[in-house]
């Protein structure tokens, strides 16, 4: 059994069980055992309540304090710090809700720039360790450290251990890493242990630790799969481990298949150094106010194909779609869908909008229409085979089609039907 001390990252060895209760070192309780440490290289590294803990770190007086960052009364969540979070509030929340909730808590104004700024600083330490970082967002990425046990003279768990003291002695925040084979069980396996936490699952436990989570750990199952996962009696991935992927294919299309494959712990995935691009979007405000469906619908249809060409060319494909639209008294609205998948095809970021676009054409006038994807994956992960949508794959051939003519005679050679004026 190999035990690793968070405080002054010695490594040592021991033969028995249960394993040391303190460092030989150091004295140290704090300490990371596990017996395939030396073999587990895939690690995911989330910054704790990111905007919050730099905003207690930089006003001392609020340490102690319940904190939200975001807007006021009309704006939402965008933090909470894990005192605000005892009394239910997360981030994403309505910010009115959010002071229902907690009346005490102080609410500060985002400084995004900071953020910003600490944020690639951070990234840029990660960097130092391994040159495999996959940035998810602003405060947390992947990292793959498979062979940098002779760069750092030690396992990957004892290098990411001294990353995460540099990163705490620097900026005055704290770290949680996951620790596993996957990246998937990478990024659950860093959640569970918040703040500070530094949490490992190794081969030998994987399924039988799964087997014992909710449904909703599964990366990629939101609230409305959950449902209907709940409908069909299901509510713990041991249930869907007693399940054939045929029959989650069968019953639940694509995403059956995937989460089949997620609920034995099996993600093949790599990870691939990148930006920390968030959303990609394409907006048009209009010189007259439009509220013609059709009109605004032939506009969606153009800004879906540059969006589609903005991901492809970054080999990244997105699974959330959002559409803005602006009125005419300049109020915003929004509106997103979660796919099954990721995807990269206009096709599918356009049939995805068009249904929540026409929802709002009641007549209103817009002076604005946009439309963004978000919730980024890699190139290989984006628009598999649906077998409850057997046309898909013939779309995506054609629309495969379309991108190598434009490449080759321009981006104007050739469109759809709906991209026409009429």
């Amino acid at each position: 059994m190999l035990s690793i001390c968070r405080g002054c990252q010695t490594e040592f060895h021991h033969a028995t069980m249960p394993a040391a209760s303190v460092c030989p070192a150091c004295g140290s309780a704090a300490l990371i055992s596990h017996a395939e440490l030396p073999s587990l290289t895939i690690a995911h590294l989330d910054c704790d309540s990111f905007y919050a803990s730099v905003e207690k770190r930089d006003n001392p007086e609020l340490m102690d304090k319940p904190v939200l960052v975001g807007g006021q009364k009309r704006g939402v969540v965008m933090a909470a710090c894990y005192v605000a979070r005892e009394f239910g509030v997360h981030s994403a929340m309505p910010m009115f809700k959010a002071l229902r909730a907690c009346p005490d808590a102080v609410v500060v104004k985002p400084d995004m720039a900071k953020y910003g700024r600490i944020g690639r600083d951070i990234r840029e330490m990660m960097r130092t360790v391994t040159p495999l970082v996959e940035p998810i967002s602003i405060d947390e990425a992947f990292l793959d450290m498979t062979g940098t046990e002779r760069l750092h003279g030690g396992s990957p768990a004892r290098t990411l251990a001294g990353l995460v003291e540099e990163i705490e002695k620097r900026h005055g925040i704290t770290v949680s890493i996951g620790l596993s084979h996957n990246k998937f069980l990478a990024k659950l396996s860093s959640g569970l242990n918040k703040p500070h936490g530094f949490t490992v699952i190794g081969r030998a436990e994987t399924v039988t630790f799964l087997a014992g989570q909710p449904v909703s750990r599964i990366w990629g199952v939101g609230k409305v799969l959950q449902r209907k996962l709940e409908r069909d009696g299901i509510t713990m991935i041991g249930q869907l481990q007693q399940m054939s992927p045929e029959d989650l294919t069968h019953r639940y299309g694509e995403i059956g298949s995937r989460i089949a494959r997620l609920a034995q712990g099996s993600d093949t995935r790599k990870v691939v150094p990148g930006s920390s691009r968030k959303s990609l979007s394409s907006e048009t405000t209009f010189a007259d106010d439009i509220s013609d469906p059709e009109r605004l619908s032939r506009i969606l249809w153009r800004q879906a194909e540059k969006v589609s060409a903005g991901v492809k060319k970054e080999n990244i494909g997105g699974r959330t779609v959002t559409l803005k639209l602006k009125t005419a008294r300049f109020a915003i609205r929004t509106r997103s869908r979660t796919l099954p998948h990721p995807t990269q095809l206009a096709d599918a970021i356009y049939a995805a909008a068009a249904p929540m676009l026409s929802k709002e054409t009641d007549g209103t006038a817009f002076r604005l229409l946009g439309i963004g994807l978000s919730e980024f994956a890699p190139q290989e992960d984006c628009d598999p085979i649906d077998l409850a949508d057997p046309d898909s794959q013939r779309r995506k051939k054609a629309e495969g089609a379309l991108d190598d003519l434009r490449a080759r005679f321009g981006s104007d050679v050739i469109g759809k039907g709906r991209r026409l004026e009429t």
